[in-house]
């Protein structure tokens, strides 16, 4: 499984681009996207996702 980010919800503060340990996160017309294809959900390097954990708004990264 992987991540994704909801647009609705996400300010494009590009915070988890640079978080992402697998640079599975790219910006895409006008909003960030997740590839499920790279998106490891930081199991084997974090214990916790690091793109929910710098996001400023809670809920936005969530398992797909």
């Amino acid at each position: 499984m992987a991540f994704k980010i909801i647009a609705s919800q996400c300010t494009q503060c590009g915070a988890c681009e640079f978080e992402c340990p697998s640079s599975a996160i790219k910006f895409k017309g006008e909003i960030y996207v997740i590839d499920p294809k790279k998106c490891t959900e930081c199991k084997e390097a974090f214990d916790t996702q690091q793109c929910a954990s710098v996001c400023p708004v809670p809920g936005t990264c969530i398992p797909a």
